[in-house]
């Protein structure tokens, strides 16, 4: 399992060295630097519990709770909101890697939920949305057999002789 812990996170080491490399491309064409979208929020996703739940963490430091929306649509989570920009006023920046600005983030996932019983909570700059999944109907259901009906006065059933 760690194994494929180590390949997915030297993909996505790999997704924001090409981002970088982007953003480098697009400022030396005039264009500024992170203007973008904003900022994606970093996600993790997980299924645990009995009964089972989709758990999603988003790392938004520095986000306002109150400047965060979540909307599931299907099998998607929605997540949008705004990293709002930091004080200026007096000071002088030596470097800025903290992204700011407006972000969306649609996440993929892997079952249905059930999203009127999605709960969410925000603690030291952590999003964890619960999202109880769908439990399947069973696919086999037992049918009752009724006793036989009453015969009508003298006849028989079937009509033969």
């Amino acid at each position: 399992m760690a194994k494929e812990r180590d390949k997915f996170s030297s993909l996505e080491r790999m997704r924001r060295e090409i981002d970088d490399l982007f953003d480098d491309v697009w400022s030396r064409a005039g264009f500024p630097r992170g203007q973008r979208t904003g900022f994606r929020p970093r996600v993790d996703v997980y299924y645990c519990g009995d009964p089972p739940l989709a758990i999603v963490k988003a790392d938004l430091a520095g986000v306002d709770p109150r400047d965060v929306n979540l909307e599931v649509r299907g099998r998607t989570l929605i997540l949008s909101g705004e990293r709002k920009a930091r004080e200026t006023e007096g000071r002088v920046y030596q470097q800025v890697e903290v992204e700011h600005g407006h972000f969306v983030r649609e996440i993929s996932l892997g079952a249905d939920v059930e999203a009127d019983k999605a709960r969410a909570s925000y603690e030291d700059g952590v999003l964890r949305v619960e999202l109880p999944l769908v439990q399947p109907k069973p696919k086999s259901r037992r049918v009752p057999v009724s006793p036989p009906a009453q015969r009508s006065r003298g006849g028989r059933e079937g009509g033969h002789r």
